[in-house]
């Protein structure tokens, strides 16, 4: 079946947050929570290298509701329920819908760290991919040293596969790094 015509959610609800696909006009506030969490968010992720400019985050947003809408990617973007907070952006990537298989990433705006938002989002996303896009696996991707990021996938049940040391350039590319696979996988 061509993925175009795989149904996909666009909006997901758990406990206390939506999940819902990025849509145009959605920058302004991704680009705000960026700026805020820039010095915590930079040493793991290479779109926060250089500062992004509002713009810059809108046609990414942009990019991002078409990549949905063809179903290569499917970001989430994270609100809280009561208050339509912006907490972060979590998604599938790397999908492969002949296994069907994925990866999920994510990111947090850091004031909104420390209250289980994040493991709550990938939770609901793991739970979406093996239930109802009958994912035989899901895997969760971290570098060795991002240690927040890696408790995300201990705490949520997945297994430690693999470490690939010296896999990669740290994202400022001055120092090779380890990576941890953690899956989850279809019995």
């Amino acid at each position: 079946m061509n993925p175009i015509l795989k149904d996909v959610r666009s909006k997901l609800e758990t406990e206390r947050l939506v999940l819902k696909m990025p849509e145009p006009g959605d920058g302004a506030v991704i680009n705000q929570a960026i700026q805020a969490s820039i010095e915590q968010l930079r040493p793991w992720l290479g779109f926060v290298q250089d500062v992004p400019t509002p713009e810059d985050t809108e046609v990414n947003t942009r990019e991002a509701h078409a990549k949905f809408l063809t179903r290569e990617n499917l970001r989430y973007l994270i609100f809280l329920r009561e208050t339509g907070e912006f907490v972060g952006s979590t998604g599938f990537h790397n999908i492969d819908w002949k296994i069907p298989k994925l990866e999920i990433g994510y990111w947090i705006d850091t004031s909104k760290s420390g209250n289980g938002y994040m493991r709550e989002a990938v939770a609901a996303l793991t739970d979406y991919a093996t239930k109802e896009l009958d994912c035989v696996r899901v895997e969760i991707r971290c570098e060795s040293e991002n240690l927040k990021s890696r408790l995300i996938p201990e705490k949520l049940g997945y297994d430690l596969e693999g470490i690939l040391r010296n896999e990669d350039l740290s994202v400022d590319g001055q120092r090779l790094t380890d990576t941890y696979i953690y899956a989850m996988v279809a019995l």
